[in-house]
């Protein structure tokens, strides 16, 4: 430490960023060491700085505040912008019971750690970081520092007790999510092969693929009818994309479009509403309208352009203008059918047919440019940011807290990333950020954070871990991981009679953990859990957040 010292004189900036690169290049090597497959990812940040803290390196507290500050917001704001769109659609039908079970887990480990805060006479401000530390959850540890400096007459020194019962909680976190996952496995007497070949089936009947099918129009009611006329079940959505008259060729069905017995249309579906769909049109037809490529074509299109953003496929009528049909869009992970009221949103891409001038039409509409997907527009990152930190400064009145809640500089961004994202655009402001800048911007984040954090809290933690009080944190911190899990776990299968696939991804999803999740995965052999993870992880996320700062209040 001398030695930069020496070599950076007087500047304490150069200073800083040369002791916190250290920090964190010694905690990124420990992130890389697992065992089992399992280890502490970036939270290996936190004990290098912690260890480094130990030895007594320190820097400018105002210039260590600033850095901490800064990391944790853009790391809460870049886990909104991520989460943000499917945040409430995790809320909806399957995702209901998953995200029940786990804001009760969420909710439970809060209950108990004002419990065994109480009847062990533990330090409030650590009992919160205990919470923290023994769900895994980083972010909350940033909410509740951040709640502890808005609260008045607070001794200094109680500031860094979140952190260091964090760290303390922390190993026993990690190892208490993989015994809960193990231990529901021997009660149960669960056998995995069959639990994922369960699970691939349910899956298949809640999102079944879309499938293409030739039909011969032999309904005399249907003789005459506009393709937008044709009925088609309640439960399906079907889309008509080509049409072939007897003896002609195969062209695009625009909704204009005529249709009489003996024609031939292919349509897109699933496969259950193509079954109902059939019996409405007539038969099955064995040609395959794909072979007649000569004036008929389909394209993957890119929606980059803003114009087209926050309207439906109806609104742009795209059959109307250039004589192509949308049959299909994909949407992150999920495909959907090209349904005439979808909202378009960046990045979708649309499964276009038509022809070859329609397509390149429509092409220059939609933007169709895999360049722009590349593109961080920093504007509304900027924008959104400072929305983000008052939105947090904002004071909130609640019944029976001593003082207003405040959504603080970790809520604050989170919950207005989550909304901007959702909304996707306003005017020429685009919310979108690429994934792999996000998750770059995500980690310099919570990197600056935890190195903060620990270098903050090093001094003290070596004596705390060796010492009474510390055997009671880290007994208190296994306690608050393992039994809402278990308990929450059981209840679930035994109750909803829940797959063990999708209790594993709702395990690792309430503690917002990736290392239990790879753990999960490992263990029943299939990426199956990563469904459940990730429709529980944007409430569970939020809820930590917030349960660290009532946590913080209801102790002051």
């Amino acid at each position: 430490m001398e030695l930069l010292k020496q070599l950076t004189g007087t500047n304490e900036v150069a200073f800083a960023v040369l002791v916190l690169s250290i920090i964190t290049i010694a905690g990124l090597v420990l992130s890389s060491i697992k065992f089992g497959g399992v280890g502490l990812g970036i939270t290996g940040v936190l004990f290098s700085g912690l260890f480094f803290g130990h030895l007594g390196w320190h820097i400018n507290d105002e210039v260590l505040q600033f850095v901490k500050e800064s990391g944790l917001i853009l790391f809460v704001f870049t886990i909104g912008l991520q989460i943000g769109p499917g945040f409430f659609a995790s809320l909806k039908e399957q995702g209901l019971p998953t995200n029940l079970c786990a804001s009760v887990i969420v909710l439970g480990g809060a209950a108990l750690t004002l419990l065994l805060g109480w009847m062990l006479h533990i330090n409030p401000f650590a009992a919160v970081g205990l919470f923290s530390g023994a769900t895994t959850n980083t972010p909350s540890l940033g909410a509740a520092q951040q709640a502890i400096t808005i609260l008045p007459l607070i001794d200094p020194s109680t500031k860094a007790l979140p952190a260091l019962a964090y760290a303390v909680a922390y190993p026993g976190g990690v190892l208490g999510i993989i015994l809960a996952l193990v231990l529901l496995k021997v009660i149960f007497r669960i056998h995995p092969d069959s639990e994922v070949a369960e699970f691939e089936e349910s899956r298949k009947c809640l999102t079944p693929p879309l499938q293409r099918r030739s039909l011969t129009v032999a309904n005399p009611n249907l003789n005459g009818l506009l393709v937008r006329d044709i009925p088609t079940p309640d439960h399906a959505n079907i889309v008509i994309s080509r049409i072939q008259n007897p003896g002609g060729g195969v062209r695009v069905a625009s909704l204009e479009e005529s249709v009489h017995v003996g024609d031939i249309i292919l349509a897109v579906g699933t496969e259950g509403g193509l079954d109902d769909f059939q019996r409405i049109v007539g038969g099955r037809s064995e040609a395959n309208l794909l072979d007649f490529t000569s004036s008929v074509h389909y394209r993957r299109i890119i929606v980059t352009r803003k114009e087209p953003l926050g309207k439906s496929l109806r609104q742009l009528a795209l059959h109307t203008a250039y004589g192509v049909i949308v049959t299909r869009i994909q949407r992150g992970d999920v495909e959907m059918p090209g349904d005439a009221d979808m909202i378009l949103q960046f990045g979708d891409t649309l499964q276009v047919v038509g022809d070859t001038q329609g397509l390149d039409q429509a092409a220059a509409l939609l933007g169709n440019s895999a360049k722009e997907l590349g593109i961080t527009h920093y504007l509304p990152v900027f924008i959104g940011l400072s929305l983000g930190v008052a939105a947090g400064l904002l004071p909130l009145a609640l019944p029976g807290l001593p003082v207003p809640v405040r959504l603080g500089l970790a809520g604050g961004p989170l919950v207005i990333a989550i909304i901007l994202s959702r909304i996707g655009r306003i005017g020429p402001l685009v919310w979108y950020m690429p994934s792999g800048a996000n998750l770059a911007l995500r980690e310099l984040g919570i990197i600056l954070f935890l190195a903060s954090v620990g270098l903050k809290a090093g001094g003290k933690f070596i004596p705390t871990l060796m010492s009474p009080q510390g055997v009671t944190w880290l007994a208190a911190g296994f306690c608050i991981t393992l039994i809402p899990l278990v308990a929450v776990g059981i209840v679930a299968r035994l109750l909803l009679k829940m797959n063990y696939v999708t209790l594993c991804g709702l395990i690792a999803g309430s503690m917002t953990d990736p290392p239990a999740l790879a753990f999960a995965n490992s263990m029943v052999k299939s990426d199956g859990a990563s469904v459940s993870y990730a429709a529980v992880y944007p409430l569970t996320m939020l809820l930590r957040i917030l349960c660290a700062q009532v946590l913080v209040l209801l102790f002051s």
